[in-house]
């Protein structure tokens, strides 16, 4: 039974933890403040319930503090995608060590937790901080309490209320409006990337348009990997058959990896989610690619202007952003001038992932099926639909169509565009090597 005694005006309870000391004496804890003598008593009983049904989590487990749970230990434990950690890492390092850092992880209550996530909310409201920043930040928060918890018992419950309903008036989410586009802006922006980075910009631009594939999957793009030298030559023999059989006249290029930044080092790694998948390429398209093959030597399928990887360039700055926000003419550098480089006004402050939502617009405009465009987005299509459905060639083939048709009736309707002629040697970037 709990012991009660009283302390000046407060009183203290104590209880067998369920634990024997090395003299073989009984382990008791406690806890004071109380104002009452039957609460005190009545807490005593529930932690002596807790030591019974081998629910009690002994106050010394939860003394580690929150800085010597969190990067040291909880991180390295999680099986997560490089990227992932990456981020993880920063969010722990900026918003939560900074704030729970020197908190005993057994000690953060449920009225600690509401503070610190109103001061975030008001810092999102101030325009400091972003929503989905801040809903990750609370997330990961999540995650390490349910652990604490769960994994290394240095709790007893998790410190986050349970959601409620909604209440007070409803406030419509903001999202950022995006601009109808057609082919001219993202044509501009092919001529832009032809003046900066050559016939490699050009088809870059072409690539991310139609392709959709993210930027880290076309910085770890090679030649093994796509047209013309694919299905060829892929490494993986029974993958090799069957996608020789089934793209013999469809182009194509098969997203196997990323390239990221693993602990300091360039990696290829998986595609994001996991998502591998094989891309026809519209006949433009797989044309380009063949005469962009045989313009250089490098592996990448997109090298960078100095020849090494676009992960070692500082690609939004020296490629993206004159591409997209234009550049005044410069005098010869060494051996490299440049004419001066319009502006495209649809792309302003917008990053190269649009040209990936512009392909998903596109393939919806023309009325291919749900499975076909999210397959080729490298998404999982969601319940029944996605488990029972199928990419199948005849929808590979509309694909190849509609794009092809985009493409001539765009030039069509223009009439006699400018087209940059094969081959031609990427201007040299005299920066690092990457």
């Amino acid at each position: 039974m709990p012991y009660v005694e009283q302390r000046g005006y407060k009183y203290r309870v104590k209880w067998w933890a369920g634990e024997y000391l090395d003299n073989g004496k009984k382990k008791y804890e406690s806890q004071s403040g109380f104002d009452d003598y039957d609460i005190a008593y009545d807490y005593g009983l529930d932690r002596e319930h807790d030591v019974r049904h081998a629910k009690h989590v002994p106050k010394s487990r939860g003394d580690i503090l929150f800085k010597d749970y969190s990067l040291p230990k909880w991180l390295p434990d999680q099986d997560l995608r490089p990227e992932s950690i990456k981020t993880y890492r920063s969010m722990i390092r900026a918003q939560l060590d900074p704030h729970w850092g020197r908190r005993r992880v057994g000690e953060i209550t449920t009225e600690d937790y509401v503070t610190w996530k109103n001061r975030l909310n008001r810092r999102v409201e101030a325009g400091e901080l972003s929503r989905t920043y801040v809903d990750d930040v609370l997330m990961v928060f999540g995650m390490l309490m349910s652990d604490a918890v769960q994994r290394y018992r240095y709790r007893q419950d998790v410190p986050i209320p349970p959601a409620t309903p909604r209440r007070g008036k409803y406030v419509k989410k903001t999202q950022k409006k995006k601009r109808p586009l057609t082919m001219a802006p993202v044509y501009q922006l092919a001529v832009n990337a032809y003046v900066v980075w050559g016939y490699t910009g050009w088809v870059y631009i072409w690539h991310a348009a139609f392709t959709g594939m993210r930027p880290g999957e076309m910085y770890g793009l090679q030649k093994s990997f796509c047209h013309p030298a694919w299905p060829a030559s892929d490494p993986d023999r029974d993958r090799r058959e069957e996608s020789e059989e089934r793209y013999a006249k469809m182009p194509a290029v098969r997203v196997e990896h990323q390239l990221q930044w693993v602990d300091g080092k360039k990696r290829l790694t998986d595609p994001k989610y996991l998502s591998h998948r094989t891309l026809v390429l519209p006949p433009f398209l797989s044309d380009m690619h063949a005469h962009l093959a045989a313009s250089h030597e490098s592996p990448w399928v997109f090298p960078a202007m100095n020849g090494g990887d676009l992960l070692g360039a500082r690609f939004d700055r020296d490629y993206w952003a004159p591409i997209r926000d234009g550049s005044p003419a410069r005098e010869a550098r060494r051996d490299y001038a440049r004419p001066a480089i319009p502006a495209v006004e649809q792309f302003e402050g917008l990053p190269i992932y649009r040209l990936r939502h512009w392909m998903k617009e596109c393939l919806d405009e023309d009325g291919h099926s749900e499975v076909a465009v999210e397959t080729r987005m490298g998404h999982e299509v969601a319940g029944v639909k996605g488990l029972y459905s199928n990419l199948t060639p005849k929808m590979e083939a509309g694909i190849m169509e509609s794009q092809q048709e985009r493409w001539e009736s765009f030039h069509r309707a223009a009439g006699g565009l400018w087209m940059p002629p094969f081959p031609t040697v990427s201007p040299v970037d005299h920066g690092r090597a990457g």
